[in-house]
């Protein structure tokens, strides 16, 4: 049986959250000091350690199968590759900014201006669309000092909390676009490689659905079983155990994460009592 090949960043803002997402799907691997490729022994694939900028071209070439890479990357480099899931980890933005004492947030400011950045076809695909003419300055690393040696009017670069820029004198004016972690693949697998990647992408999609959800119990009337499970939509019904105590049962569901905090308020509104919540490690619907 052949094995998925799967390329992750071999250092940097992605390295830890892709390893830890493989070894929450179970997989294991002995990965050796500077080793560039692993067998993993539990599963069917190959896990290749490569430079960031290097895994679209692999994935588009075939080199290697699938990659676990930053959105962003994928839109600038334009390649021609499928991202299949989403991975919420690794959240930033690209986005123009300028020197804070610069007033306007309007992105004609650049008309005309010098914006250094290392994602120059984002850039000028963003300029067209606004009919900008601006001077684009490739530079590799450390953007955000371009402004302040006087070799740019702005800069484009990757933002998460914004503290970088701040430092450096700059504030965000502009999103171009919101970016996370993806998987995807190339677009010619075998059915061998396509069925493995499903079988991956089931741990994968197993283990975000946990990270989203927690598990609930409570003690409810049995008259309000039913108002209260209708709190709950995210299985298909919540299990319902009977107490020792008369007219009343136990209650166990799933709740979600980003409605947390409103949903508890309606099930004690409802009349649920003794809520515990409970961290799930995989979800599997």
């Amino acid at each position: 049986m052949s094995s998925l090949k799967i390329a992750v960043q071999k250092s940097g803002r992605l390295f830890e959250d892709s390893i830890k997402l493989l070894k929450d799907c179970g997989i294991s691997y002995d990965n050796g000091k500077d080793q560039l490729k692993v067998q993993v022994e539990n599963f069917p694939i190959e896990i290749y350690f490569l430079r960031n900028s290097d895994i679209p071209q692999y994935v588009e070439d075939g080199v290697v199968d699938v990659a676990i890479v930053g959105e962003n990357l994928l839109i600038e480099k334009q390649k021609d590759i499928e991202i299949v899931q989403k991975l919420g980890f690794s959240k930033c933005r690209v986005s123009l900014a300028v020197p804070k004492d610069i007033e306007t947030d309007d992105v004609t400011y650049f008309q005309g201006k010098k914006i250094a950045t290392s994602y120059p076809n984002t850039v000028k695909n963003f300029l067209s669309e606004n009919n900008i003419e601006a001077e684009i300055h490739v530079i590799s690393g450390s953007v955000e000092i371009a402004p302040n040696m006087g070799l740019a009017d702005g800069i484009c670069d990757i933002v998460s909390s914004g503290s970088t820029l701040f430092k450096n004198g700059l504030r965000e004016t502009v999103t171009i676009l919101k970016s996370e972690a993806v998987l995807a693949k190339n677009k010619n697998l075998s059915a061998e490689k396509l069925e493995i990647l499903e079988r991956l992408l089931f741990r994968i999609q197993a283990v975000l659905k946990s990270k989203n959800t927690n598990y609930i119990l409570m003690n409810v009337p049995n008259e309000k079983i039913q108002e209260v499970s209708s709190i709950l939509p995210v299985l298909k019904s919540p299990t319902i155990v009977p107490l020792v105590e008369e007219g009343w049962s136990s209650l166990h569901s799933v709740i979600e994460e980003k409605r947390f905090w409103e949903v508890i308020d309606q099930l004690k509104k409802a009349g649920a009592e003794g809520i515990l919540i409970i961290p799930i490690e995989k979800m599997i619907l």
